[in-house]
């Protein structure tokens, strides 16, 4: 009998590929990764782990270039992400020794995907564990933001998460999220999403990407500053709300009593 679960090539017969849907799985249990696109800036926020005393934190990067225009997070697998990265990265150098240009955003997420897709149909190997969130600009200087999943599925996004209480950061975004936001209120609201779900404030890393300019990836003072200016604004916007719900239940009980 055979057995759908283990079988990467095998269809259930509900038609399922189960391998591939466990592979999405382990990205829903991965750390929080979140993008956000805006008319000239771009941000990636991620949720990093606690490291040890010992540890060298540089060699705990949850972001990463991937060409100088190109930056890449992900949710899973840290050992899959690695051999993605690194295919990718020379597929980007491969491009610019034969077109002598730099490759689109959307190539190297069809690249990725493809890449993606080829381990979810071949004997003897397994699915990549990994989601992606694959930033930068074009040659025309457009911001893009793409998105791609285990089953090789790529699309592209104003704003996404991926990761662990991905759906729930999804819908924070959906809330808040504005075309006509401007950069710092893009950085902002990376950093307030990833808030909502983080468990210590200082499990924060962010990086920017400005048209025009090299890669940002914040310092741990920076992004503290960030994070206390946020609170501060959250703060007095809570102190102003609060006088207003007073006046309100004043005036309804003053009505009542007439």
């Amino acid at each position: 009998m055979p057995r759908y679960d283990r079988a990467i090539t095998v269809f259930s017969p509900d038609g399922h590929l189960f391998q591939v849907e466990y592979a999405i799985e382990a990205v829903r249990k991965g750390a929080t990764a979140v993008g956000v696109r805006g008319r000239d800036v771009i941000v990636l926020g991620v949720e990093k782990k606690s490291i040890a005393k010992l540890q060298d934190p540089r060699t705990v990067r949850k972001i990463v270039q991937v060409d100088d225009h190109i930056c890449l997070t992900f949710a899973g697998l840290t050992a899959d992400a690695r051999v993605l990265v690194n295919r990718a990265r020379v597929e980007c150098q491969s491009y610019r020794l034969d077109v002598e240009d730099a490759p689109s955003l959307e190539y190297v997420t069809r690249f990725i995907a493809k890449l993606q897709q080829k381990y979810t149909h071949e004997g003897g190997v397994r699915p990549f564990g990994v989601a992606t969130l694959i930033v930068g600009f074009d040659s025309d200087g457009t911001p893009r933001l793409y998105q791609t999943d285990p089953s090789g599925t790529w699309s592209e996004w104003k704003a996404n998460s991926i990761g662990r209480n991905s759906k729930l950061v999804r819908e924070f975004l959906e809330k808040n999220y504005r075309d006509d936001a401007t950069a710092d209120d893009t950085v902002k609201l990376a950093v307030r999403t990833l808030l909502e779900v983080v468990e210590s404030k200082k499990n924060i890393e962010v990086t920017i990407m400005r048209r025009g300019q090299p890669m940002q990836f914040l310092e741990d003072a920076q992004v503290e500053a960030l994070v206390a200016q946020i609170e501060h604004e959250k703060e007095e916007a809570e102190a102003k709300a609060k006088p207003t719900r007073l006046t309100t239940t004043t005036t309804t009980s003053s009505t009542g009593g007439h």
